[in-house]
């Protein structure tokens, strides 16, 4: 058994569903503090839904940085990751103990295995590695935990990011653990992520009896020719790194649950997932026109949760890239599609963030599972794109 499996299935073992962390972290910081990282935990939000945060950094030696490289200042690579899980579903439908890492056909099972225990394993391993090779690296290295990347993410990684930025904290480089790979590790990276923004509708009508439409107002009449509109709508064209930016209705609510009554008001949920090609402003400008086009009477609350985010070919990406070409031979397919991750809260004080992990096609799922096979290339690559930006300093 590596050190690598052993860890990921030591933290497997941690039930953490949302949003506990049911020891993650303090595993995970007994292991970085001999090491010489400043290990520091954040607690946050109410006292039903408590949410712990680690911020871990290991500081590279000015001294020794300013003797090989005069004209350079350290730059800081951050690993960052989430220690809770979703919850397991029906535990009579898995196989084994979703908190009991079992081994079948050359997989590692439990809940969090490719979401994202294993990343978690793989990052700690590979500093340990490096700094084992390199103790006195060029590299400021840091992790950034939390146990509310399945939650709401209000106060998890946000916060942190919020606490960072008030100190001056800078970073230059971040690798998020998550599960990005489609066959095999490394096949895929994502270097940005869609934007995505909601809003709630209230069309507002005036109830009456069914039978004497002439005496009340239907809301749903009115608002359908405008959500036939904003259908047919092609927002932008999207670009080399972004699909086009989508509009979809994903709830409407309206009636009172008798057949014979007109509503008095119909609700409406969306969501577009939006490029870097709009912004919120825009997409909510060019939607607030079409109802007025169509002169309803409405109220609309809107809720942004979060920008998207682009990491264009530079020394982070070219640093996974050889990472991954080194360790597997493949080469590597840039992706900015799915859902979001806590990479948009990070890309907000971090100017060059991937998401980089081991195949996601049981990520959620009942069984979910990590082939052993994908577990020490993971390691791996993280190893090696601390050496490439380690490297890179003294470039």
């Amino acid at each position: 058994m590596t050190r690598t499996l052993q860890l990921t299935e030591q933290l497997i073992s941690m039930a953490s569903v949302t949003p506990a962390d049911g020891g993650c972290q303090a595993l995970i910081a007994d292991r970085l503090r001999p090491l010489g990282f400043v290990c520091e935990t954040l607690v946050s939000g109410p006292d039903n839904f408590r949410v712990t945060n680690l911020w871990a950094k290991r500081a590279a030696t000015p001294a020794i940085v300013a003797q090989e490289a005069p004209q350079s200042i350290a730059k800081t690579l951050v690993f960052a990751g989430h220690t809770d899980v979703v919850p397991t579903g029906p535990v009579s439908q898995w196989d084994s103990a979703p908190f009991v890492p079992s081994h079948r056909d050359g997989k590692l099972f439990g809940r969090g295995a490719s979401d994202m225990k294993t990343s978690l394993a793989a990052f700690v391993v590979s500093i340990e590695e490096f700094l084992a090779a390199n103790p006195a690296p060029h590299l400021n290295i840091a992790l950034l935990l939390t146990s509310d990347e399945e939650g709401p993410a209000l106060d998890g990684t946000v916060a942190v990011c919020r606490a960072l930025q008030a100190r001056g904290e800078v970073l230059d480089y971040c690798i998020v653990g998550e599960p990005t790979s489609v066959e095999r590790t490394g096949d895929m990276i994502k270097n940005g992520r869609r934007g995505t923004m909601s809003g709630k509708l209230t069309v507002k009508g005036v109830q009456g009896h069914i039978a004497y439409p002439h005496l009340a107002k239907n809301p749903i009449h009115l608002v359908a020719p405008a959500l036939a509109e904003l259908v047919g709508i092609a927002w932008d064209a999207g670009n080399d790194f972004f699909p086009p930016t989508t509009w979809q209705v994903s709830n409407i609510h309206g009636g009172t649950g008798a057949s014979n009554v007109i509503p008095g008001e119909v609700v409406v949920d969306f969501n577009f997932r939006f490029s870097t090609e709009s912004t919120p402003e825009s997409l909510q400008a060019r939607l607030a026109a079409v109802l007025a086009r169509h002169e309803l009477d409405y109220d609309l609350v809107w809720t942004l949760g979060g920008l998207p985010f682009l990491t264009t070919p530079g020394p982070l990406v070219d640093a996974v890239r050889d990472a991954i070409r080194s360790e597997t031979g493949l080469e590597t397919q840039l992706s900015t599609t799915g859902g979001t991750s806590d990479g948009r809260f990070l890309a907000q004080i971090c100017p060059q963030v991937v998401e980089l992990g081991p195949p996601n096609a049981t990520i959620h799922k009942i069984n979910e599972h990590v082939k052993l096979a994908d577990i020490e290339p993971l390691k791996n690559i993280y190893r090696r794109v601390l050496d490439n930006l380690n490297r890179a300093t003294l470039a």
